[in-house]
């Protein structure tokens, strides 16, 4: 608001009546607050977006289009993820008049109401901007290619959108694979796209703070953990006896689940919206570090606890590889890459098991329980 002077309208969140239907997506609970657009009766024409929308060119004619116009993504259905309108209060009245009396609405948010509100848009004519700059008046349809799925990319791994100019990409995804998650990339090809933009524009001053402080962290527990080694797996005493099954199979399990947990924690402390080759960057090196402190407390070959991290290494290679001719291709390699490193998975877990199991043998971790002197001839492992 400040640095770019945009001017933001502050409003309360309309009741969304929606929210008990069955198989309601929670986190569409708010999208209604779309309909405040038809309120800026100060324009005369109002693009609305999402925020998943990546422009590759510029849009301005947009703004010459009708009371209403919006693309179809689908065949029957436009999208609501960027449209145009022309502000009116007595749209927006009527609107919120038809939410209170309980017009149908089939997803419950924005997309199923305003698609119900004006049903006959497929029927419409085709927007085409007039050259002499003039703005139209009624519905059109907008091209595809102001509303481009970036399915259609993934495909073919380049646009194939003939009618309308290619200017905007949407991405209707799992919410979880959104472009500017930086684990996005190289899982979705376009992710990338939406980053470079960023950088162009916000940047990630924000974030990048916590990813040093991040590194410096994980390199220290690197040095810290080869260092203390010998005071890492100096654990307890010598003591074989079959009574300590169950504590030695608990002390399998904790170790597993060490090894899982250097793998999954980092994931969860890299702010999510930093670059792509950041955040990758930065959870190898966690996870990594982390490993090195399973590997040392518990005397583990290091080669197999290693090994799910190498696989993450080269899937990222095989994902991120340029020259594909088409999706397929693409994602018929993923699968064959995640086919041929399963069976080294399974063998680097028995290995780290079998590694468990001669280190128990040989040197117990575990004393006696109540026994506090060490017996005669023990042998400290170190």
């Amino acid at each position: 608001e400040k640095e770019d002077g945009a001017k933001v309208v502050r409003v309360e969140n309309l009741h969304n009546p929606y929210v008990k239907q069955s198989e309601f997506d929670w986190r569409f609970r708010l999208t209604l607050n779309k309909l405040y657009a038809w309120k800026l009766v100060d324009y005369e024409r109002v693009v609305m977006l999402d925020a998943d929308n990546l422009f590759l060119q510029k849009t301005d004619e947009l703004f010459q289009c009708g009371q209403f116009c919006a693309s179809f993504i689908n065949p029957c259905i436009f999208h609501t993820g960027l449209f145009v309108l022309e502000p009116s209060m007595e749209v927006f009245n009527d609107m919120i008049h038809q939410i209170e009396i309980g017009r149908s609405n089939p997803d419950g948010a924005d997309q199923g109401f305003i698609g119900g509100y004006f049903p006959d848009l497929l029927d419409r004519p085709m927007f085409h901007p007039p050259s002499n700059g003039t703005k139209l008046d009624g519905f059109y349809r907008l091209p595809l290619g102001y509303q481009m799925d970036a399915s259609y990319y993934y495909l073919k791994l380049r646009w194939s959108v003939p009618c309308g100019p290619n200017s905007v990409v949407t991405f209707p995804s799992a919410p979880w694979l959104k472009p500017w998650y930086w684990w996005s990339w190289p899982v979705l090809p376009l992710g990338i796209d939406w980053h470079k933009q960023r950088l162009k524009t916000l940047g990630y001053s924000a974030e990048m703070p916590i990813v040093f402080i991040q590194a410096i962290f994980y390199l220290g527990i690197i040095a810290v953990a080869r260092l203390a080694r010998p005071n890492l797996s100096k654990l307890c005493y010598r003591r074989e006896e079959k009574s300590v099954f169950l504590i030695q199979t608990g002390f399998k399990l904790i170790a597993i689940w060490s090894i899982f947990a250097a793998y999954a924690v980092p994931f969860f402390f890299i702010p999510f919206t930093v670059h792509p080759l950041v955040g990758w960057s930065v959870y190898l090196l966690g996870s990594f570090s982390l490993c090195c402190v399973a590997i040392n407390a518990f005397l583990l070959p290091m080669l197999y606890v290693l090994v799910p991290w190498l696989s993450i290494v080269n899937a990222l290679l095989v994902m991120a590889y340029p020259w594909y001719p088409d999706g397929i291709v693409r994602a018929l390699s993923v699968f064959g890459y995640a086919f041929c490193c399963a069976p080294f998975l399974w063998v680097a877990f028995v290995k780290i098991l079998s590694s468990l199991q001669v280190s128990l043998e040989r040197e117990a971790f575990l004393p006696r329980l109540g026994e506090n002197a060490s017996p005669a001839g023990f042998n400290k492992l170190y």
